[in-house]
């Protein structure tokens, strides 16, 4: 029960739950004992593996052996990223949340593949935690599941605002963006400055976003 993600399939393989609520499993993947682990303590309906889009020998052979184990019962899918994009990596992490019916439980593992990879599956479960049942990792000594914190970039609409329209324009000064968003000039500068306390922006001949400010307009 195997087959692939990409940005034109969400709603293609969500649409055949028939309502079934399932619990979810999103993890990256690198060693197979720490997915087989989590799916098995958890006891998954569905599994969605983020894989490099060129994985190596270890990880083609940790992923048949997934499959070649849970296969049979549990539905397994991939989704292909980039090494050490995390923003890519969050991204489609996120389209295949937002897909998820909001009755399934989603458990998100991020102890395999390369740490770029694991964080950018960690935002992505803060960009959606209302989304997110549990965030685990498994300890390589004595496979210990540890549950995360369940964190969120907790914006306001202000904050949220200013993020939107510095990600869709070129704004080059306060003044400019000022006259795109209806907020005092006050608030402005004190919200620019939480933005770029929180290292969502920074300003470099106009304002730009991070990439932890690119993942929270997602």
């Amino acid at each position: 029960m195997e087959n692939s993600l990409n940005n034109n399939t969400y709603k293609e393989y969500n649409s055949n739950t028939n309502g079934v609520i399932m619990n979810v499993l999103i993890s990256t993947l690198y060693s197979f004992e720490p997915v087989v682990l989590a799916a098995t303590k958890i006891g998954v309906d569905k599994l969605i593996l983020i894989v490099d889009n060129k994985p190596d020998e270890k990880q083609r052979e940790s992923l048949d052996l997934v499959k070649n184990s849970l296969g049979k019962v549990v539905e397994v899918k991939q989704i292909k990223t980039e090494v050490y994009d995390i923003v890519k990596v969050a991204e489609e992490a996120i389209k295949a949340i937002d897909y998820e019916s909001d009755k399934n439980s989603i458990y998100v593992n991020v102890t395999g593949a390369r740490k770029t990879q694991s964080f950018g599956l960690l935002f992505a479960a803060y960009s959606r935690i209302n989304k997110i049942k549990q965030i685990i990792y498994i300890t390589e000594e004595n496979k210990q599941i540890i549950n995360l914190p369940k964190l969120s970039f907790n914006l306001n609409n202000s904050q949220k605002q200013i993020l939107d329209h510095i990600n869709n324009k070129e704004l080059t000064s306060l003044t400019e963006l000022s006259n795109k968003v209806k907020i005092s000039r006050g608030m402005l500068y004190r919200t620019i400055k939480e933005l770029k306390d929180l290292g969502l922006v920074y300003d470099d001949e106009g304002f730009k976003l991070t990439d932890a400010g690119r993942i929270a307009v997602l």
